[in-house]
């Protein structure tokens, strides 16, 4: 690749990284604003909590319904829309009279999510040569991540400052302008859909045992690192004991964890996908199985919380693993990923929230958490067996004639 070519690829990636900031800005900061919107709407903090799960309602039915749809259109023209529709749904949640119309608008503003990344991903492949192909996801997915230490931050501020309104309507802007940088950088690479796209091909990745599997590791395995951050801040308070001051430095260290784990696992990735797979969750069910010690003191907390942030580095490199399961498949089988980690966003804290009811504390969450890993780890077992039984199949000799 040529230097002109690296740094039109660069500013590519550079713009679709800026979708992944304002989607992450608005993904983790609505959790901070939500004191301000109930009292805002008069209702209670856990009515207000389904705000966030109407969310990622959104997220897991618009990936795959959008990236069915769209799948015969062009890619960068694909992620303009998307965009311009995300900043349109933040810009009407700021806008939103009610707490039924902030349900809606919350919903809209998922529906872009999945796909855009799952589209954002396969650009930023087409953008780099094979052998970097994971490292360049990890770029896209590093706008997420590093607006967990300072887009969520930025937000919360602001909602502090001038209104929660205005959080969304910071979104919003990122968004749009995500949208200009896409169509001013993503045509210098002149990346376009595959010609064989179609809704029935990508329908047909939902055929292959191995997309279900690599789907599964996320849905399960990323559910442990969900558990114990939907709980983070209350196991800080009442055992931790420390000061709620202290609530937003843990979270930007979980950030820090999230960022270096996704740049860590996806530059192994392009060298050993599968094994990189295997090693993030065995680091992340270790990580979870120490956490329930080390919930007595600040240092410990935040030595356990950077480690399971560290766990983050799943995504990317199930990303890369959905691409090459998927086949003709590749938009949809992409999107869906952003599907499965929503589901573990559900499935994580009602699981930690059913241990913490029943009476084991607030560190059992790191407990639920390390099965869940292990559930991701037992999927990857069954992934890999069937992959050498396919590679089995295919060396042997022809039967004779």
């Amino acid at each position: 690749m040529t230097s002109k070519s690296s740094q039109s690829a660069g500013l590519a990636l550079l713009a679709l990284a800026m979708g992944g900031f304002a989607i992450g800005t608005t993904e983790f900061g609505t959790m901070g604003l939500l004191p301000y919107f109930s009292h805002s709407f008069g209702i209670s903090a856990p009515q207000a909590g389904h705000v966030i799960s109407a969310y990622a309602l959104g997220v897991v039915v618009g990936a795959p319904v959008l990236a069915v749809c769209l799948a015969r259109l062009s890619r960068r023209n694909v992620l303009v829309g998307l965009m311009l529709a995300f900043a349109a749904a933040n810009g009407l949640s700021g806008f939103a009279p009610s707490y039924h119309w902030m349900l809606a608008f919350r919903f809209a503003a998922g529906l872009p999510h999945g796909a855009y990344f799952g589209v954002a991903s396969l650009v930023a492949a087409e953008l780099v040569p094979p052998a970097r192909r994971a490292q360049a996801i990890a770029r896209v997915l590093l706008g997420l991540t590093i607006a967990t230490i300072i887009g969520v931050p930025m937000a919360n501020f602001i909602g502090q400052i001038v209104g929660w309104r205005w959080a969304f309507a910071l979104v919003a802007l990122l968004a749009l302008a995500t949208s200009l940088m896409v169509l001013r950088a993503v045509p210098l690479m002149r990346v376009t859909l595959h010609d064989a796209a179609s809704p029935l091909a990508e329908l047909a990745a939902l055929r292959r045992p191995q997309v279900w599997l690599a789907l599964g590791m996320g849905a399960i395995g990323f559910g442990g690192m969900f558990a114990v951050y939907t709980y983070l801040a209350s196991t800080l308070l009442l055992v931790t004991q420390t000061s709620a001051t202290m609530v937003p430095i843990m979270l930007g260290i979980f950030g820090i964890g999230l960022t270096a784990g996704n740049l860590i696992s996806a530059w192994f990735a392009d060298k050993a996908l599968m094994p990189t797979v295997a090693v993030v969750l065995i680091w992340t069910a270790a990580a979870l199985a120490l956490y329930p010690f080390m919930t007595h003191a600040v240092w410990s907390m935040a030595l356990a919380v950077l480690l399971i942030g560290g766990g983050g580095g799943l995504a990317t490199p199930l990303q890369a693993r959905l691409m090459q399961v998927a086949e003709g498949a590749q938009t949809l089988a992409a999107a869906l990923n952003h599907s499965a980690f929503n589901f573990a966003n559900a499935l994580g804290p009602w699981l930690a929230g059913m241990a913490i009811g029943a009476g084991y504390g607030w560190g059992s969450s790191g407990w639920v958490g390390c099965g869940l890993a292990l559930g991701g780890l037992v999927l990857w077992v069954v992934a890999v067996l069937g992959d050498r039984r396919a590679q089995a199949a295919l060396s042997a000799p022809a039967p004779a004639q």
